[in-house]
């Protein structure tokens, strides 16, 4: 009679254990990688999400303004909105202005009211740092249109145009009315004694 084998040799248990590392690290790379995929499909997302919020309020500050807008160009334009009644913090009526640092190519958003660029130490503003590495950030603007567009760095760019923004007319300084001095007339002169006439002399002759 044979003898029934009641447990696994040594070199099956290695074999199998062998075998379900294979398995194992097959699973765990598939796993990871997926993981990663689904990080940078995160990050997409958070960003497109963060680059349609940063547009937006763009778009406010612009369509809740008066069209008293600034424009400097350069390597990245400088959009300051005057007077805008779009507030991230409560104000009433605010200036706002969009501009890209040099060091990180990062565009921030400046609220506040009374301030010039560059800022001062004294300068109450709020600023919120947003996008970045920006590669495009222009405004253009012609007869009422303005044109925005802004891309960061691999990502897809954003546009977007605005009609009906006019600048407001510039108040015409009154002019003060001209002061006439009055005129002042001078009595005559009475002659000299030696040259007075006397009408009785006339009379006489």
């Amino acid at each position: 009679m044979r003898r029934r084998r009641s447990a696994f040799t040594l070199i099956e248990i290695l074999i199998s254990v062998a075998l379900l590392s294979i398995v194992m690290m097959g699973l765990y790379s598939a796993l990871n990688m997926q993981r990663s995929s689904n990080k940078h499909l995160f990050e997409y997302l958070t960003k497109a999400i963060d680059g349609d919020k940063v547009i937006m309020v763009l778009y406010r500050d612009i369509m809740y303004s008066d069209g008293n807008l600034t424009i400097k160009k350069g390597e990245f334009d400088r959009f300051c909105i005057n007077n805008t009644a779009n507030s991230l913090y409560g104000l009433s009526r605010a200036k706002v202005c969009w501009l890209v640092a040099k060091e990180e190519h990062q565009l921030l958003r400046v609220e506040g009211n009374g301030y010039k660029l560059p800022l001062k130490h004294e300068d109450k503003v709020a600023v919120d740092k947003t996008m970045k590495p920006i590669v495009l950030f222009d405004i253009t603007r012609k007869k009422g249109e303005l044109l925005v567009m802004l891309q960061s760095a691999n990502e897809e760019p954003y546009a977007f145009m605005l009609q009906g923004i006019e600048q407001p007319p510039k108040a015409k300084k009154k002019k003060n009315p001209k002061v006439i001095p009055p005129t002042t007339t001078t009595p005559p002169t009475p002659p000299a004694d030696g040259n007075r006439s006397n009408p009785e002399d006339h009379n006489r002759t």
